[in-house]
């Protein structure tokens, strides 16, 4: 599926772009107003990321003239002003949420997963395996219905793993997911984070693939 991003300061949209691919989504980039009602009006997108402060034409009219045209696409808008009148203009200017800046990127990630997940008419809202839940909306964790104390770096390991179920993952692609840019990328800390988490879940739930990363299973083994 693919998304459709507007954002215009480069650091932040080259970060989102690659965590959006990293969820399994394919993402075009617009990075003014314009250029992004032009896309959105001519392209096929499963969902539109669009922030609110834009060079040559706004967020807001951007997506009016979208819903004034008839382009239904679900639109998550982002705006560093986060004050409630400019939420109930978004959601009248058409948007389907809403995202104040700062936020987590996992955040922004469930959100549009969620709005694709409405639109396509599928109902499912969780991930996991075998007896374990993730709740991307409450950020929570469960096993068998018990919930499951982690933290913070614990369950967004634990939630990048489970979006690419199967898919083996380098430590060093881990590691860039979990830190910011001005974090020191140790992959060793990578191995230590596993650990921890494997003794909070079981060991089944993710698999180590020597010299290759790690693998969030589908099925645990029994």
């Amino acid at each position: 599926m693919q998304v459709l991003l507007v954002e215009d300061e480069v650091m932040v949209a080259r970060a989102l772009s690659e965590a959006l691919r990293k969820s399994g989504l394919a993402v075009d980039l617009a990075q003014d107003g314009e250029e992004a009602w032009y896309m959105a009006g001519t392209g096929q997108y499963a969902a539109i990321v669009l922030d609110i402060g834009l060079p040559r034409v706004d967020g807001l009219t951007v997506m009016k003239r979208l819903r004034s045209e008839g382009v239904a696409t679900p639109i998550l808008i982002l705006s560093a002003r986060g004050s409630w009148p400019e939420r109930v203009a978004g959601i009248n200017a058409g948007a389907d949420d809403y995202l104040p800046k700062p936020f987590e990127t996992e955040e922004l990630l469930a959100r549009v997963h969620g709005l694709i997940r409405r639109s396509s008419g599928v109902t499912a809202t969780r991930l996991g395996a075998a007896g374990l839940e993730i709740d991307p909306a409450s950020a929570t964790v469960t096993i068998n219905g018990e919930a499951v104390d982690l933290t913070q770096m614990e369950y967004r390991l634990l939630f990048h793993l489970a979006t690419n179920t199967g898919k083996v993952i380098p430590a060093a692609e881990l590691a860039e997911a979990l830190y910011s840019h001005n974090h020191e990328r140790d992959t060793n800390a990578i191995e230590v984070l596993v650990g921890r988490l494997r003794r909070k879940i079981g060991k089944d739930y993710i698999q180590t693939r020597r010299g290759f990363g790690y693998a969030f299973k589908g099925q645990a083994q029994s």
